[in-house]
């Protein structure tokens, strides 16, 4: 029997890179099929060629043996291939019905909308698959994990057989996470098949039938999660050994240098986003912030690094009140900061390397005479770092935006962590790296926590939480509902709280679910 998806020596290129080169993979019936790569590996690409985004130099597309032509997303709308993306594509105050009928309207006489008939459909489908969501909901008024399955109603209610999840569990908790892959089987189980992309290893493992691994384009490689763990995966993805646990030294907690109380600030909708929050960072910790995406961690560090303006509350670093200082005041006190979007707040990505690594000193003495640069300082600089950070670029005159995601970050963690700070604030740090990008993140972040830098970390992934953190702060609309030692924090409670799940409550239900996992 025929595969139900096959590509066939697909190939494509862009300016200077060979983003796919001759790929072949195949998806049967009823599998999951995961899809791994380190940033820049050509998933995406393979992933936008197959849903009618890019067209391929090279290759062809068979569904059910038959050859067929995807110019765009309707034209795989129509062979039966659907997409979940890592960013939902719904209207928020839109219910989930006319959510999932859009483009693809239910009329009844006169070309009125069939509100009821669209409704039927999809309780038919939600029931048939596990999905348990309520059509006339509005999708505003939805937990995270229950949009995404509304996302995927949208092409079960448009009969595709073919699904690709590309990064699904990204602004899930790790008991929403769960749900998914349980979702994931029951359409398996029931016909459909798969494409599943992600970085998380561990996830791989968990719920692929089949795992095609690509690096710089190629394919290097199948296996199946019975045959593969995770540095076997992690070392196929990287071709290099990868150190995926790191030895965290014992904690040698110092001063106070960070200490926040009360703190309001408002969003871009002038909502309150950060809701009276308060903590301290010491000396020589890490302290995480733990929170799905959208719960206030990114107007705190905005608030924190002198990039949005503070409703009230007070911020004070090595005791001097920078509540509203200016971005430039902070830095100088000795705070770095590693910014959630490198490319917005992180570099100006037509500069060269060799500028972005002086856009925090070019004004100093170090670099400048008056009102003059000094390039010559600026060149031996980059040249240092570019080797001290291992920074993969052609040369210091490289414009910064032509690097890969994971250079690009090295090109912030160079800057950031060469000159003296007291502090560091690393928000999502390794959103979007491979492996073994991460991994040099990580230590990076250890080491300066173990020369005595106070680390304010704050990142989605659970795992990375868990791995660096010695105290964990859980933020849940907008507020520090609880501050958890490291000795005490597990997956699942902390995953518990991310939820909105009180800590006692939280403590409990964790408790108890890990005495249902023990065996008789």
């Amino acid at each position: 029997m025929a595969p139900i998806l096959e590509l066939r020596s697909i190939t494509k290129r862009f300016p200077g890179v060979l983003a796919n080169d001759h790929i072949n993979l195949t998806l049967e019936q009823g599998e999951i099929h995961a899809l791994l790569g380190e940033n820049g590996a050509g998933k995406t690409t393979l992933m936008n060629i197959l849903y009618g985004l890019y067209q391929p130099d090279e290759g062809e597309i068979a569904v059910r043996d038959k050859t067929i032509q995807v110019h765009s997303p309707s034209d795989a709308i129509a062979a039966g291939i659907g997409m979940v993306h890592q960013h939902f594509m719904l209207v928020p105050v839109f219910t989930v019905a006319e959510n999932v009928m859009l483009g693809d309207e239910t009329t009844k006489r006169g070309g009125f909308l069939d509100r009821k008939k669209a409704a039927q459909r999809i309780r038919h489908i939600s029931e048939q698959y596990g999905l348990e969501v309520d059509p006339d909901v509005l999708v505003e008024d939805l937990p995270v994990g229950v949009q995404q399955r509304v996302e995927i109603i949208k092409l079960l209610y448009r009969e595709a057989d073919i699904l690709i999840f590309d990064e699904p569990t990204a602004v899930l908790t790790p008991q929403e996470a769960d749900e998914l892959f349980k979702i994931m089987r029951s359409l398996a189980k029931r016909g459909k098949s798969i494409i599943f992309i992600t970085h998380k290893l561990r996830e791989v493992l968990d719920v692929a039938d089949r795992i095609t691994v690509i690096r710089r384009g190629k394919v290097v490689g199948s296996t199946t999660p019975a045959e593969a763990d995770q540095n076997t995966l992690a070392s196929m993805m990287v071709g290099r050994e990868v150190e995926l646990e790191l030895e965290r030294e014992p904690i040698q907690r110092g001063a106070q240098v960070l200490q926040i109380k009360d703190l309001m600030v408002l969003d871009e909708r002038s909502q309150v986003a950060v809701d009276g929050v308060s903590f301290d960072v010491f000396a020589g910790e890490v302290l995480g912030v733990a929170g799905v995406q959208g719960n206030g961690q990114t107007e705190l560090v905005e608030a924190l690094t002198g990039l949005r303006e503070v409703l009230s509350g007070s911020v004070t670093l090595l005791d001097k009140d920078v509540t509203h200082a200016r971005p430039r005041q902070i830095t100088e006190l000795g705070l770095a900061h590693i910014p959630e979007d490198r490319q917005r707040d992180g570099l100006v990505l037509s500069f060269p390397v060799m500028e972005n690594l002086i856009l925090q000193e070019y004004y100093l003495p170090a670099y400048s005479k008056g009102v003059i640069v000094q390039w010559e300082r600026a060149l031996q600089n980059a040249d240092h770092l570019i080797e001290q950070f291992d920074i993969r670029t052609p040369g210091p005159m490289t414009p910064a935006g032509s690097l890969s995601g994971g250079n690009q970050q090295k090109v912030i963690v160079a800057r950031e962590l060469s000159r003296p700070i007291h502090i560091l604030i690393a928000s999502q740090p390794t959103r979007g790296l491979d492996v073994g990008s991460i991994e040099y993140i990580h230590k990076q972040i250890l080491s300066r926590r173990d020369s005595g830098v106070a680390v304010l970390l704050v990142s989605t992934e659970l795992d990375e939480i868990l791995q660096l953190s010695d105290r964990i702060a859980v933020m849940y609309r907008g507020k520090v509902i609880a501050v958890v030692p490291s000795e005490e924090a597990t997956k699942e409670y902390i995953g518990l709280l991310m939820a909105g799940i009180s800590p006692q409550l939280a403590r409990q239900q964790a408790q108890s679910d890990a005495a249902a996992s023990i065996p008789e």
